[in-house]
């Protein structure tokens, strides 16, 4: 016999902003995974000088910042043995950041590809108003819909995506003719 009720909205996993204190992004990650938890940080590769060598190393493009996928009550109780995550919150509301899932895989889509010419930048370095929506009808970043601007750092525009209150990326040089206004 089916269940007549819906599911709680406490039980169905969403999309947390989170700190893990301390660069203590991998142990996150690990413990994480262990738990059954998805989770999601932003990476870069960075020329870094290690005992007099240079290295090419993957590192988080913003130190401390994870995104887990998760029920609330999940976290909950793995946040009351683990001191070291930390929700993020919104300045305006003060409540929790929650990431909707359309906007999560986009983003994931964008910052997976640990490009090196993808831009990060801090919410507010942004102005989102001033650009047009448009989707990417080709190539790489093909089906990923965002704001199309020009930002610091870079010659031409963009398509930005963005995580409100958190975090935005632009994507690599994407020709005109494979854009598209919504």
């Amino acid at each position: 016999m089916e269940n007549p009720l819906p599911a709680r909205a406490v039980d169905k996993a969403v999309w947390h902003a989170m700190r893990a204190t301390y660069r203590r992004e991998s142990a996150a990650v690990q413990l994480l995974e262990s738990e059954g938890m998805g989770c999601f940080v932003p990476m870069q590769y960075k020329e870094v000088v290690r005992h007099g060598r240079k290295t090419r190393e993957l590192v988080p493009v913003v130190r401390n910042l994870i995104f887990v996928h998760a029920a609330p009550a999940h976290i909950q109780r793995l946040k009351s043995t683990v001191t070291y995550l930390q929700y993020i919150t919104d300045s305006r509301t003060h409540g929790k950041i929650i990431v909707p899932d359309e906007q999560m895989r986009s983003f994931i889509a964008v910052a997976g590809t640990y490009d090196d010419q993808l831009l990060y930048f801090a919410p507010e370095e942004l102005n989102l108003a001033k650009g047009t929506r448009v989707r990417v009808t080709g190539g790489e970043f093909e089906g990923q819909e965002g704001v199309f601007l020009r930002v610091k750092g870079a010659r031409d525009r963009r398509v930005v995506i963005e995580i409100r209150g958190v975090i935005a990326v632009a994507m690599a040089t994407i020709h005109p003719s494979l854009i598209e206004p919504i």
